[in-house]
């Protein structure tokens, strides 16, 4: 049976906002759909959801799937951090489409950085990564695909999710499956576990028994 990422990762939507205006964005289509907020356009920062961190029920916790960490107000991110450094036993992800705005210089080892990348002309986000956030895990989704991604240095990379669009829209771009696997096969020769969402079945990209849905061992 095919997984979703959500049974074992648990969205925590601290802030819902994001101005950076991608024409598929999920985030935007979400927050519409189910009225989590009046306007996404007005920043957003739900701080009573701070407590959900001390639940015993959930080990691992997204932090950011409804904005980016770029554009957290300095308020927002020392309440957060402050919270989560409490929580050393639990796994936090943070993901961002802009690592040129953030900096950190030092992180503990249970923060997860993660990266989008939609494209070829996007992989400079790879080295920003790097160069300017410190920490001991760092990933990369490609969510959604829109060329065959070659030439990437995943040397220093705990995971990857690949994942295409679904949405209904002008302009949209289906995933091939040999995108896929070039993703895959890059990965695979490094021993990097990779992560196919379910919408690329549902996308009839792949079939149920070619999908590919490995975890990092700390998330299980």
């Amino acid at each position: 049976m095919v997984k979703c990422i959500k049974d074992y990762i648990k969205n925590l939507n601290i802030v819902i906002w994001c101005n950076i205006w991608c024409p598929y964005c999920y985030a935007r289509t979400t927050a519409k759909r189910f009225h989590s907020v009046e306007d996404f356009n007005i920043p957003t920062f739900f701080e009573n959801k701070l407590r959900l961190i001390d639940s015993r029920k959930d080990k691992t916790y997204f932090l950011t799937a409804q904005c980016d960490l770029s554009w957290w107000s300095k308020e927002w991110t020392e309440k957060v951090f402050k919270k989560i450094s409490e929580n050393k036993n639990k796994t936090f992800i943070f993901q961002t489409k802009r690592p040129e705005l953030i900096k950190l210089d030092k992180t503990p080892d249970n923060w997860w950085f993660w990266i989008t990348i939609t494209s070829s002309n996007e992989k400079c986000r790879i080295k920003y990564l790097k160069e300017n956030i410190k920490a001991k895990h760092y990933l990369i989704t490609f969510e959604p695909m829109f060329d065959n991604i070659w030439g990437i240095d995943l040397s220093w990379i705990w995971w990857i999710v690949i994942w295409t669009e679904t949405w209904s829209r002008k302009g949209k771009v289906s995933s091939k499956r040999e995108w896929i696997f070039n993703l895959y096969n890059q990965a695979h020769k490094l021993w990097i576990p990779v992560f196919m969402k379910e919408d690329i079945q549902f996308a009839w990209i792949l079939d149920e028994e070619e999908m590919i849905q490995e975890f990092p061992k700390e998330f299980l």
